[in-house]
């Protein structure tokens, strides 16, 4: 099958949806918004797992949810499936002037810079601007380092950003000193946005990164409530260095598996 009639399929089957489904169609703009955050989730973790079954099926999630959206801007008279396509191939015409006109750029950075040059000359106000509010912080916080290097204000070395981090360590040692909890969360955010950036000047994705350790403290956690269990004992009845003798006993398990 081509994808246009792919496409052609969906379209028809969430038309027969609407019409005929009494969950289809019940659904508004607000009800479907908190399940298409977690269709993105969905997508984001089998990209960390990199399972590419997942990736196909949760994109086919969020396509439905597009699709959908759309039928109901289109029973709403506000916009269509056309227009929401158009708009983008638009948009992507408009913003790549070194494809589609005659715009020179050296490399993918300078692309970047064009981007949010061309997005100031649309009216946006900020380079800021398209960063949005609800974003989770860890994702913000890279999103907003990203977008302010486009305008040239970024560290030159990652020596120079691992020495902001080191500062902010200090500072947030000095306020944990003084009881200040009002200071100490401010400080403690200052390090972590440092570490963010210094995340970037690694080419790591930090919020993945994050994840990765989640993943791999529930794993280990995991088994040493399994350990535990063979003892014939929980994890809250035994001493903290009980336990951590278990998460050792995980750690080296993990290097003789590797």
């Amino acid at each position: 099958m081509q994808p246009e009639q792919a496409f052609s399929r969906l379209l028809q089957i969430m038309d027969d949806l609407r019409e005929k489904c009494p969950w289809d169609r019940k659904q508004t703009l607000q009800s479907l918004r908190q399940l298409t955050i977690e269709e993105l989730y969905e997508l984001a973790d089998a990209i960390t797992e990199q399972d590419y079954k997942s990736i196909r099926e949760e994109l086919g999630d969020l396509l439905l949810h597009i699709v959908f959206y759309a039928k109901i801007g289109t029973e709403q008279q506000q916009f269509t499936i056309t227009d929401v396509i158009t708009g983008i191939c638009d948009k992507l015409v408009a913003r790549h002037p070194h494809i589609y006109g005659d715009v020179q750029v050296a490399d993918a950075e300078e692309v970047k810079q064009n981007w949010e040059k061309l997005k100031l000359k649309e009216g946006k106000d900020s380079v800021l601007s398209g960063v949005p509010a609800a974003l989770p912080a860890l994702v913000k916080a890279m999103r907003l380092q990203e977008k302010a290097k486009q305008t040239g204000f970024e560290w030159e070395t990652r020596e120079q950003v691992w020495d902001k981090v080191e500062e902010e360590l200090g500072e947030l040692k000095e306020v944990v000193g003084q009881g200040d909890a009002n200071a100490i969360e401010e400080e403690f955010g200052d390090l972590l946005f440092s570490l963010v950036n210094y995340s970037r000047f690694l080419k790591i994705d930090a919020e993945n990164a994050l994840e990765r350790t989640n993943k791999k403290f529930i794993r280990r956690f995991r088994q040493m409530e399994t350990l535990a269990a063979q003892n014939g004992k929980r994890l809250d009845e035994m001493n903290l260095s009980e336990m951590d003798g278990l998460w050792n006993k995980v750690k080296e398990g993990e290097k003789h598996d590797a």
